[in-house]
């Protein structure tokens, strides 16, 4: 008896094992070719596609199916610009000095989840205290909901910089950040900064390559790493096997930025063309936030939302992203799609597409640009941003062609991560 009952539950164990799920696909968008298909059946074994079918197959007896007929099928989304520790609210700024970590981690859950509702199954945290490395670890593990992260852990500034963590406080309070909290003066900070991100578990490295918006600081585009101090840290980042993006409005901090061998700019305001050749020469990628810049412009028109050596900042970057995205687009600089979300509400990060439209770029252009492109800066470009075989079944759908009215991705409907449905 005991060895039938045995046989039974390794027979059951096998069955639960080899069980797969066929979506019925009626209208497909290939990332690849750029071409949207009909009638595909897509098969998933464990967290990856198996295949890809012509035709509904019908699943065995073991197997499930979820009827996608109607809807337009694509592979899960990128935001390569969030940061999920954090959401933009008038108390923002005291909240540096209330919240504890613990509470920036139980509001991040939060974050990470309505984000990976919206369709989002990948996004690439650019800043925070760790906290985004915890969120990390604890999705990877199934303790909580969110997307697959890749973080940069504390982004690194100079002193006064970006993104140095005592702007604006006290002197008593502010003391003298170095490497350790991501302030970096020399070459030899910036090999140290990089090597401590590596210690505590980050993914990439960010870099404040200018001046920013909200931060407590005068300037939003000022230079504010040497190009010596940027390659040290690409030099180092490369040991990790990390790349490095760089926030940067101003043009000076681009170029140094971009000569230093940094992968991404981030925002790019205030960019000329000369950047935009520069950019085309080393390959660089911009990633536009454009959402951020409405966001910010709009914010800065309520009374005390923000500190009032912010507000003036705020006015003058924010209007111009979406211009400037327009040109580097037309002029054939290479974009991954990107929005700054916790900057604006989270769950929000597909207004993007919209916004990318209007300023000349295709639908399926942008489409691509949060799917096969951000794979590529990830090295994950054989399982990530296609729905293929054998790559990661990160699966969405939305009820109209996104290549005809891509404002449809703003309402996902469905929604899949390694092959497990949160959103149906």
């Amino acid at each position: 008896m005991k060895i039938l009952l045995r046989a039974f539950c390794l027979l059951f164990t096998f069955t639960a094992a080899a069980q797969d799920i066929y979506i019925h696909s009626g209208n497909l968008v290939d990332t690849k070719s750029g071409k949207v298909l009909g009638n595909k059946t897509i098969i998933i074994s464990g967290d990856k596609i198996k295949s890809v079918e012509d035709g509904f197959i019908q699943p065995g007896a073991s197997d499930s199916l979820i009827d996608l007929k109607d809807m337009w099928v694509l592979p899960g989304l990128t935001d390569m610009h969030v940061h999920l520790e954090s959401e933009t609210n008038p108390s923002k700024y005291l909240e540096r000095f209330t919240n504890n970590e613990a509470d920036d981690a139980f509001n991040s859950v939060g974050f990470a989840e309505v984000t990976l509702l919206a369709g989002f199954t990948t996004v690439r945290d650019l800043g925070g205290t760790g906290v985004n490395i915890a969120l990390r670890n604890a999705i990877n593990k199934g303790k909580i909901n969110g997307p697959r992260i890749f973080t940069s852990g504390k982004s690194l500034a100079t002193t006064g910089g970006h993104a140095d963590p005592s702007n604006g406080m006290n002197r008593l309070l502010a003391g003298d950040p170095g490497p350790a909290q991501g302030v970096v003066n020399s070459e030899e900070d910036a090999r140290k900064a990089v090597r401590q991100r590596y210690k505590n578990g980050a993914d990439l490295i960010k870099i404040t390559a200018t001046g920013g918006v909200l931060s407590v600081a005068k300037s939003s585009s000022n230079p504010q790493f040497t190009v010596e101090e940027i390659r040290a840290i690409v030099d180092i980042a490369k040991d990790y096997d990390f790349h490095v993006a760089a926030h940067a409005h101003g043009d000076e901090g681009m170029q140094r930025a971009v000569k230093g061998g940094v992968t991404t700019i981030e925002h790019g305001t205030l960019m000329s063309d000369a950047t935009m050749d520069l950019m085309k020469q080393y390959g660089t990628y911009l990633v536009p936030t454009i959402t951020a810049g409405k966001e910010v412009s709009e914010k800065a028109e309520i009374e005390n939302y923000y500190p009032e050596l912010v507000v003036p900042k705020a006015r003058d970057i924010g209007p111009k992203l979406q211009s400037t995205f327009g040109r580097a687009y037309k002029k054939g600089v290479k974009i991954a799609f990107g929005t700054d979300a916790g900057v604006f509400v989270h769950g929000k990060n597909a207004k993007e597409f919209g916004y990318m439209v209007e300023a000349g770029m295709p639908a399926m252009e942008a489409i691509q640009s949060a799917t096969i492109e951000p794979a590529k800066i990830l090295k994950m470009e054989n399982e990530l941003g296609q729905v293929a075989p054998g790559f990661f079944a990160d699966i969405i759908a939305v009820k109209e062609d996104p290549t005809k009215n891509v404002k449809t991705l703003e309402e996902v409907e469905f929604v899949m991560k390694e092959g497990k449905v949160y959103k149906n």
